[in-house]
């Protein structure tokens, strides 16, 4: 269940990461929509970072080093990337004021991303924003078979290493779920929140 709050035309980053935690995010109706709404959902998507499962056919594409991974180095490719419209989704939430606050974000060094190549081309991605030890993985794409996926256990060894201990998917997916991807009550996702925001971890 989403609950909206007042809409705006701009998110002030400050606001932005006060709503992150407190354990709410920002949506849009769709790409053309100047305004964004609230959302704190009853229950919420994880992925345990110590219950991470990665299938064997990603483990072989991974040793095959099909992709060229990096970090940080293309905010607005990968949020075209994840904007684009895909079989089954024709729009996007991903609106003006969202691509605005997050690339705010990106400069303060409160949002990341992690990219795929191949030959050159960046065929997949995700972003999300830290606070704390907290990762909020927003959203992903791949162009390629695979892009995204070596994205995420790229994103995951990532946070193990340097000690996070949230990685928050906001809702959960039959693609997340094969991946560990559990839903948690808001009231245990809260105490796991504060507590993943009372301390620190650094991204780069």
């Amino acid at each position: 269940m989403t609950r909206p709050f007042a809409p705006g035309h701009r998110i002030p980053t400050e606001l932005l990461l006060r709503a992150y935690a407190s354990g709410v995010f920002p949506m849009a109706e769709n790409a053309d929509d100047p305004e964004v709404f609230w959302v704190r959902p009853e229950t919420r998507g994880i992925i345990p970072l110590d219950g991470f499962h990665l299938p064997k056919s990603l483990q072989k594409v991974i040793r095959q080093r099909r992709f060229t991974l990096t970090v940080d180095t293309d905010f607005d490719g990968v949020i075209d990337g994840c904007a684009e419209a895909k079989t089954g989704r024709l729009s996007t939430w991903i609106n003006k004021p969202i691509r605005q606050a997050y690339g705010a974000l990106f400069d303060l060094g409160n949002c990341h991303t992690v990219e795929a190549w191949r030959e050159g081309r960046l065929v997949g991605g995700l972003y999300g924003v830290t606070l704390g030890r907290a990762f909020f993985g927003e959203s992903m794409f791949s162009r390629e078979t695979d892009a995204s996926k070596v994205c995420l256990a790229h994103l995951v060894e990532r946070l193990r290493e340097r000690g996070f201990v949230l990685l928050d998917t906001q809702f959960t997916t039959e693609h997340l779920t094969r991946f560990g991807a559990v839903e948690v009550p808001r009231a245990k996702y809260e105490r796991m929140l504060a507590d993943a925001v009372d301390g620190d971890a650094q991204f780069n």
